[in-house]
């Protein structure tokens, strides 16, 4: 018990110090995946099938049908911006590993003075490295963890770091439920963006707790999701700057969010059709994205996202779009298959 207190009480203390949601350095960590997570609102921890994109998200995801597969994904993001992922999976016996890679590119930006001079050129990056392993506990629990080397460039300023992925997967037998947790991003950066005459100047990470279930009905097609984020804190508010632009004494507002509204900007509702092996459609509403970027006076569908995916030959491709504003979509591309097909 003494043992257990000591881990306990040091979790916290770790935890206590990451950052809350939308805080901290890093957040390309919590891009998507994958088109399919994309499309199944950017999170989710408990499906577990034959995509070894999700152990990207949760690294118990990684299992025997993962064994010798590739994911490679790629979006068109906000403002032209480039962001995508591979991983490479082999499983021996029961013990289960993989490599992936995510990415940001930012593009190319020209370099001025305050007076419009043109000096040069420069770039901004963000990446990351998986080192996933995942094991079969007991039945149908699985557990695995996954360690990621990350580092960022931005134009002379670049920081580097490492976190963690710690979580756990159950399967019930008739394989209809899917349970998920997941802590994310547990680590710290090992050297900040700038110094100053305090020393080194570090941000934290942005940590987050998720977890999810999953349920297909026995007698339909139909998958239903349900991911619970950023359990890590209970309040979601944001500072509200909508009205500074008119009045410079507005600023910094921090608007007061309702219990039960609070209560769904944690949730993340997602359904998948599946008509067969071959073939997916899905969608999910994300009410915090939704709350957070609706626009007053026009219809929005922020939050809402779809995707779908089909069987072509030997390669599982699939597609995924997420809207923020009326006219400002992200879309996202993937292609899976597994290198056993081609005797490799």
């Amino acid at each position: 018990m003494r043992h257990l207190s000591v881990v306990f009480f040091s979790l916290f203390l770790i935890f206590s110090s990451m950052a809350h949601a939308g805080e901290g350095v890093f957040q390309f960590l919590d891009l998507p995946a994958s088109s399919r997570i994309a499309a199944l609102g950017s999170k989710n921890v408990s499906i577990n099938d034959n995509d070894i994109n999700f152990a990207l998200n949760n690294p118990s995801l990684l299992g025997e049908k993962s064994d010798n597969m590739i994911g490679l994904n790629m979006a068109n993001y906000l403002a032209d911006i480039k962001f995508g992922s591979a991983i490479y999976g082999k499983s021996f016996a029961k013990n289960h590993f993989a490599i992936g890679v995510q990415y940001v590119d930012y593009g190319t930006f020209k370099e001025t003075t305050e007076f419009n001079e043109i000096l040069g050129e420069f770039t901004a990056k963000d990446i990351s490295m998986s080192l996933i392993y995942s094991r079969n506990i007991i039945g149908g629990l699985t557990a695995g963890a996954t360690l990621k080397p990350i580092y960022s460039a931005y134009e002379r300023y670049v920081s580097y770091g490492a976190a963690i992925d710690l979580g756990a997967n159950y399967v019930s037998k008739n394989q209809l439920l899917y349970a998920g947790l997941v802590f994310r991003n547990i680590g710290t950066q090992f050297k900040g963006y700038y110094a100053s005459s305090d020393g080194e100047h570090y941000e934290p990470l942005p940590f987050e707790i998720q977890l999810g279930i999953s349920h297909k009905l026995e007698h339909a097609p139909l998958r239903f999701s349900l991911t619970l984020h950023n359990l890590q804190k209970w309040k979601l508010n944001y500072v509200d700057n909508k009205n500074s632009m008119m009045d410079y004494d507005v600023l910094d507002l921090v608007p007061e969010i309702k219990f039960l509204d609070n209560i769904f900007r944690h949730a993340i509702f997602g359904f998948e059709f599946l008509p067969s092996k071959n073939l997916y459609i899905a969608g999910s509403y994300d009410h915090r994205r939704h709350q957070e970027l609706k626009m007053d006076g026009f219809k929005s569908m922020a939050g809402f996202s779809i995707g779908g995916g089909i069987k072509i030959s030997l390669f599982q491709v699939g597609f995924g779009m997420t809207q923020f504003q009326k006219g400002n979509s992200a879309y996202m591309f993937s292609i899976t298959t597994s290198l056993n097909k081609f005797n490799l």
